[in-house]
């Protein structure tokens, strides 16, 4: 004869429920024997499944810290509702596909032909200088070379732990390929929706731009001229900015402009406002003094104290604001200038290092050691001049691998200068 079964408690010796059993309808049972007028004013919640996420209609700007765009969270659904692990799974995915990039992109070269490096004599400005090209890799030492990435327990660990900055870069990792390619339609659409998904990949429009020469489109080199032969008349200026304007370069510029435009007005149509302020213009105010290594750090603390009446008063000359003239100066237009058409790879290479050390948010949360430590857990000020010292020896040393990287970029390394050595008597 079978027992009566209870979620609560139970007389039966056998564990196993009865047929059409839930924990839902137990519980409903048991609410109703105690407050049976109750039950259906206060609705119990479902426990066996939860409502769909377009049905709670609730924003992914809902979480504080979630400063990206809505197509990250789409592109993550299966986390929630799926596999936990799903994301870490496909950044790790894009971190093996982005070193496969590499590889291609060493092996490859740049597409045009030619020889490495310029002679030593070449100066910036010199034609042997302005038409280096790279030139295919040996696929051994290329794999050794992509090995630096692909076995860099740094990329493994942000990957792993969930941050999507792999898909960033496997996006670059794929522009630069399809730009070595010549598929500049493919690589506008990479450009458009690598500043949608994260707004720094746009200073590498610039640099791609300046290094779409007529001569690296049709595969010619262009001919340099003697001693002997008679140089023609420098063009005016008005002349060199029509021939600067190519179908290639405005088709480029078209097709990245036009991706990266549909896809905020898709997300603003969804989203609205929160999509702008969360997205963009955060970024633009933002106030972030907490595991911040950049010289704004300090600058930065004391103006997030500031009340906020006085913060719309000053916001235009709010340091928050104006920290971008630099970092945009030099990342965006300076080393593009300077390097791109001579290396395009070392030239974005050099404009992220830029970008990152310049910029007012450097989040080294390795590198906060003694003054982070007594300032975070013992509760001391260390800001001045313990950290804020440290911060700028840290930003120095940027700025002087910095220096490397653009000289060697924009001369090669064959022509930086070597200290002398003296024969020994």
């Amino acid at each position: 004869m079978p027992c009566e079964f209870s979620f609560f408690s139970s007389d039966c010796t056998s564990s196993r429920p009865p047929a059409g059993y839930s924990i839902e309808s137990s519980l409903r049972a048991r609410v109703r024997r105690l407050h049976p007028r109750q039950v259906h004013r206060h609705r119990l919640p479902r426990l066996h499944r939860r409502r769909p996420l377009r049905r709670r209609r609730r924003l992914p700007y809902d979480r504080e810290t979630y400063r990206y765009t809505p197509l990250l969270a789409w592109f993550l659904l299966p986390t929630a509702t799926w596999f936990f692990s799903f994301g870490k799974l496909v950044f790790a995915a894009a971190d093996l596909l982005a070193g496969w990039l590499l590889a291609r992109i060493l092996i490859a070269g740049d597409g045009g032909g030619g020889g490495g490096h310029p002679p030593a004599d070449a100066g910036p400005g010199s034609a042997s200088a302005v038409t280096r090209r790279r030139a295919p890799m040996d696929p051994a030492r290329a794999y050794r070379f992509a090995a630096i990435w692909l076995l860099n327990p740094m990329v493994a660990t942000i990957s792993t732990r969930g941050s999507s900055e792999g898909l960033l870069g496997v996006l670059t990792a794929a522009l630069l390929w399809a730009v070595y390619r010549r598929r500049f339609a493919l690589a506008a659409l990479l450009l458009g929706l690598g500043v949608h998904f994260k707004i720094y990949p746009f200073i590498y429009g610039p640099a791609i731009i300046w290094w779409m020469d007529e001569d690296r489109l049709t595969g010619s080199s262009p001919t340099t001229t003697t001693a002997t032969a008679t140089k023609p008349p420098p063009p005016s200026p008005f002349m060199r900015a029509l021939f600067f304007i190519t179908p290639t370069r405005v088709k480029f510029a078209i097709i990245s402009l036009a991706t990266f435009t549909a896809l905020n007005l898709l997300m603003y149509s969804v989203y609205g406002t929160p999509f702008i302020l969360h997205t963009f213009l955060h970024h633009v105010s933002r106030v972030d003094h907490r595991h911040n290594f950049s010289p704004y750090n300090v600058l930065l603390y004391l103006s997030s104290s500031r009340p906020a009446g006085h913060h719309a008063s000053a916001a235009a000359l709010a340091i928050e604001s104006l920290a971008f003239l630099p970092q945009l100066l030099l990342s965006a237009l300076l080393i593009p200038l300077v390097v791109a058409k001579r290396d395009l790879a070392t030239s974005m290479m050099a404009q992220t290092f830029a970008f990152v050390t310049f910029n007012k948010v450097c989040t080294s949360q390795a590198l906060w050691l003694h003054q982070a430590f007594q300032l975070e857990f013992l509760g001391r000020s260390t800001f001045t001049p313990g950290l804020w010292a440290a911060s700028l020896a840290f930003f120095l040393v940027n700025c002087w691998i910095l220096g490397i990287v653009v000289w060697d970029g924009a001369v090669g390394p064959s022509a930086r200068p070597r200290p002398k050595r003296h024969n020994a008597i």
